[in-house]
């Protein structure tokens, strides 16, 4: 098959020129070759080439001129090269074609130079061993030894070689296998997902950040959930995830049950994931429950109770983001408090709104609150259509609540009109802790809509608690 015409990028004619006047032979391959078929996008191209692949590289450069930057990676025999084109920056990576050895304790393997049919070997996928000839005299013919284009139109994601070798040599293509199955909605070669389940144990070896890169790409996408349970069912979630996997199952007594909270969280992530593609916010939606194994209690006249379970679960984030190796900062927080405050709006909808909580609501959440309303609607799973339709209800009226209270009393960045330097200057005192109660009754003065958030009502206050406190205005 040829496929020349998808070889439209400025860099495939330079590569061909140059490799030409080199004496070397150089193939597009990978990940690009697999896009141009399932018509993806596709941003990053990586050229093979029997040879030097960084000395292919400077020669591109310098054909290229000034615009073209160059990074040698000597350790890895790599080369990079940023390409401007129609405003885009795109990356080009060159390597000489390889083959693989592997130790069994480590993930790195042993290079040394090969053949175009090497490194197709040492490929993870059959849909990521396909190659595209950029030489002369077969420029654009597909080299498809283990029939990557039919995995494709079949869905498929099955290794090249012996699956148990791919994945014991290196553990994170396990992974990798589930995240494309995930992104591109393909099914895993049975034998190929037989193996994930035999090699399952040899993560031990993986960084937990190489783990939570590929999970952050399956989090990211479309469907997430199908991600989640591939994982689940290869036995790798229990070993690094073993807080969502005791999410599963469900208990009854007599008539009284509660829902499998594994299944129910992967249905608000798959709910969350249409309204958002923010990963901090999908983070937060399959932690918001995480805390309802340790929390569960039966109560005879009640059945199944979970009290507690947002605030020990906003106590579980900064743990599990640890051993996980995420970010512990502002996005860790912003998972942590929508965690915390999630089942704050759907209190609201089943009482009688009132000015007093949703302001609290608002002071809480902040610039947040947007992203827990939607996570709260995400949170909707019943199969009741008639709750659901009251539910809906109710969050309308909450949502106008919010609308209207914030375009009336500034509560989404709340800043109290009145801060403690104030109180401090105007009685002359050191910090103390009736500057603190103080700001708090100004605060819970405002929020209960006792006084307006402004400087005047909030200094009148200050004055009158002052007294009361014994506290007198310096002279």
């Amino acid at each position: 098959m040829n496929l020349d015409k998808h070889l439209t990028h400025p860099i495939f004619q330079i590569v061909q020129s140059v490799s030409n006047q080199m004496g070397v032979k150089a193939y597009v391959v990978g990940g690009w070759v697999r896009d141009i078929i399932l018509k993806r996008d596709s941003k990053d191209i990586d050229i093979v080439c029997l040879g030097s692949g960084i000395e292919l590289a400077e020669n591109v450069a310098k054909q290229i001129g000034k615009d073209c930057n160059v990074s040698v990676f000597k350790n890895f025999g790599t080369a990079m090269i940023n390409f401007l084109v129609d405003d885009y920056y795109w990356q080009i990576e060159f390597v000489g074609a390889r083959k693989e050895s592997y130790n069994r304790e480590s993930r790195k393997p042993f290079v040394e130079d090969g053949t175009l049919e090497d490194d197709q070997n040492r490929r993870d996928f059959t849909i990521n061993a396909m190659a595209i000839s950029l030489n002369k005299e077969d420029y654009g013919e597909l080299i498809d030894p283990f029939d990557g284009l039919i995995d494709i139109e079949n869905g498929i994601i099955k290794t090249p070689l012996d699956p148990d070798i791919t994945f014991s040599d290196d553990p994170l293509r396990m992974f990798r296998a589930i995240r494309f199955a995930t992104q591109l909605n393909f099914s895993i070669h049975n034998e190929t997902f037989e193996a994930i389940e035999r090699n399952a144990y040899r993560i031990e070896i993986l960084s937990a950040e190489r783990i939570s890169e590929e999970l952050n790409k399956i989090i990211l996408s479309p469907r997430a959930s199908m991600g989640f349970k591939l994982l689940d069912r290869s036995g790798l979630l229990r070993l690094f995830f073993p807080e969502m996997v005791a999410l599963k199952g469900y208990e009854k007594v007599g008539n009284m049950a509660h829902k499998d909270n594994f299944k129910h969280t992967l249905e608000v992530l798959d709910n969350i994931s249409r309204l958002s593609n923010n990963l901090w916010l999908r983070w937060a939606t399959i932690l918001h429950d995480i805390a309802k194994p340790l929390t569960k209690r039966f109560e005879p006249k009640i059945g199944f109770t979970f009290h507690g379970h947002e605030v020990r679960g906003a106590k579980m984030v900064p743990y599990i983001f640890r051993r996980m190796k995420l970010p512990l900062n502002e996005n860790m927080k912003y998972v942590q408090k929508l965690v915390s405050l999630h089942l704050r709006p759907q209190i609201l909808i089943k009482d009688e709104v009132t000015d007093s909580a949703v302001r609290r609501l608002l002071f809480d959440a902040g610039e947040d609150i947007d992203d827990l309303m939607k996570l709260c609607h995400a949170d909707i799973t019943t199969k009741d259509h008639n709750k659901i339709v009251r539910y809906r209800d109710n969050f309308k009226k909450v949502t106008q609540k919010l609308e209207e209270l914030e375009e009336k009393d500034r509560l989404r960045n709340f800043q109290p009109p009145v801060s403690g330097e104030d109180i401090m200057q105007t009685f002359g005192i050191s910090p103390c802790k009736e500057i603190g109660i103080i700001k708090t009754i100004i605060k819970d003065a405002i929020l209960d809509g006792e006084i307006p958030n402004e400087r005047e009502a909030a200094l009148e206050l200050m004055y009158k608690e002052a007294k009361k406190l014994g506290i007198k205005p310096k002279k």
